[in-house]
């Protein structure tokens, strides 16, 4: 079970691991953020991220150095990470590292209610999904070549071949769901279920 913690967004465990390399202040953390791509995969705003800096301070897990003062630029806090906000960047990359956790992924609820479409229309529906992950996959793969090619470290690159391995498991799961929703015995057991020609949920009389 994932331990319950102080500030729990996810923008939080980047800035702590942003500030393991060096000092800070917010404007820089999000142009870092950027420029590795890790945008990608945590969703924020300057708002956002000036909100978790906040809360990350108050927790004792990053502490203001000092302030710069430049006459072009406002003045800029610059942060540091803490000894506490250290211990809890490692545990918490332990706990996310080692221990799944179940989390609720909007095509998992459509896959539930999926008896609710007609046959056709659900095969139909899949199909553009599936035109639209040969899509996503393709530019992924792109990426990932492109930036090796620049020489960047695999490891680096590792979130987006995780997305990649996801996608095409999507992919195949998605091609074997058409295969079985357009089978005569299951299209067979709709109609027996639901009645032939009725929307579901709609009152028979």
């Amino acid at each position: 079970m994932a331990k319950r913690r102080a500030v729990g967004n996810p923008l939080a465990l980047a800035v702590l691991s942003g500030l393991l390399l060096e000092p800070m202040h917010p404007y820089e953390m999000g142009r870092r953020l950027k420029e590795t791509g890790k945008d990608r995969n945590i969703k924020y705003n300057r708002g956002s991220l000036y909100m978790v800096v906040e809360q990350l301070r108050k927790a004792g897990f990053i502490a203001e150095q000092e302030t710069v003062r430049d006459t072009a630029r406002p003045e800029r806090t610059v942060f540091a990470l803490t000894d506490a906000g250290r211990d809890e960047l490692y545990d918490w990359m332990r706990e996310l590292v080692a221990v799944p956790e179940h989390e609720y992924p909007k095509f998992g609820v459509a896959l539930s209610l999926l008896g609710v479409l007609e046959p056709g229309q659900a095969v139909e529906l899949l199909g553009r999904r599936l035109v639209a992950l040969d899509g996503e996959a393709g530019g992924i793969a792109s990426e990932i070549a492109a930036a090796k090619a620049q020489g960047v470290l695999w490891v680096f690159l590792i979130e987006e071949d995780y997305r990649l391995a996801l996608l095409e498991a999507e992919r195949r799961f998605v091609t074997s769901l058409i295969a079985a929703l357009g089978a005569p015995e299951y299209i067979r057991a709709w109609q027996d279920a639901m009645g032939e020609g009725t929307p579901w949920g709609a009152s028979e009389r």
